[in-house]
């Protein structure tokens, strides 16, 4: 396992210098957990750094410009919610800027669609973490409390216009799941309840940091109903997703052999059918967030290519 950063970093008061500078230091730590998302290798019919996964329109490199380009929206996101509370203004003004960060996004990639479910997620965890910012580093603030804060901010409605209805919503309705939206609002139980416990108990046991990471993809691809997954591929798509990364973990996890070779099964599938857990590549992203925040980390921290 790599080492997290020192003491002496951890436990440096978190938000420091000013709201600017805590502004811009939470919208780094959300630019980091998406490009360290998206370079995380090998991962299940996602791009990393071996290629285009199941996707004909996205590259490692449209991602990362893509993150960059959505980062100065998070620094205006935890600028408008610092000192403030969960409200009908704070989420409409989130709307707002959620929106101009779509359109940097699509500017940035040449119209591709590479983050636009982690602007909505990440916009809510950094505008949670702004409200809370004064108590970070000294314990107080968790993940789960960030995620509550999260749900309350949710739970208004943007009236500023028309509600649009987003190929996840229209999935949601279809199937009968809860989509992005219904997984804030819910508090981000794949972020809470699942990618981190993952995250940290894989850490423990000896993982390598990419490892982990794997790990806590699948675990989180393993309960999650991925929107992304059921617009492109239906049920079927899903329940491949679901099963193969039970899989994975039945055989001791991507450090084992056999866990490998189920991995890379996995792939297989998800290539033939032409589909990505993009939903659960999010919400690993929001996990690196949540988990760097918890720890104190100025950055998140990053995995060399290695031998796999």
């Amino acid at each position: 396992m790599m080492p997290l950063l020192s003491n002496a970093v951890r436990e440096a008061p978190w938000g420091l210098a000013g709201d600017a500078t805590a502004a811009r230091r939470l919208a780094r730590l959300a630019r980091q957990a998406l490009i360290a998302e998206a370079e995380l290798t090998p991962k299940p019919g996602l791009v990393d750094r071996r290629g285009r996964g199941a996707h004909t329109d996205l590259s490692l490199e449209i991602m990362r410009r893509s993150a960059v380009a959505i980062e100065p929206y998070f620094v205006q996101m935890a600028l408008a919610s610092r000192g403030a509370q969960p409200s009908q203004s704070i989420r409409e003004r989130l709307a707002l800027i959620g929106r101009q960060a779509e359109r940097a996004m699509l500017d940035a990639t040449g119209g591709s669609n590479s983050h636009k479910g982690a602007i909505w997620a990440m916009g809510l965890l950094v505008s949670a973490l702004a409200m809370h910012d004064n108590d970070t580093g000294d314990g107080d603030v968790t993940a789960s409390t960030v995620a509550a804060t999260a749900k309350a901010v949710a739970s208004f409605e943007d009236r500023a216009i028309p509600r649009l209805v987003s190929h996840g919503d229209m999935v949601a309705r279809r199937y009968g799941v809860v989509g992005a939206r219904g997984e804030a609002l819910s508090g981000f139980p794949h972020v809470v309840a699942v990618g981190l416990p993952a995250l940290r108990r894989k850490r423990r046991s000896g993982a390598s940091e990419q490892v982990a990471r794997l790990d806590t993809l699948l675990s989180i691809m393993a309960s999650l109903d991925d929107t992304c997954l059921l617009y492109r591929g239906g049920v079927v798509a899903l329940a491949a997703a679901k099963t193969g990364a039970a899989a994975v973990a039945v055989v001791g996890g991507t450090g084992t052999r056999l866990g490998r070779e189920e991995l890379c099964r996995l792939d297989r599938r998800l290539m033939d059918l032409q589909v990505s857990p993009g939903g659960s590549a999010d919400l690993l992203a929001a996990t690196l967030l949540l988990d760097a925040v918890e720890h104190g980390q100025y950055d998140v921290q990053e995995v060399s290519d290695g031998t796999y």
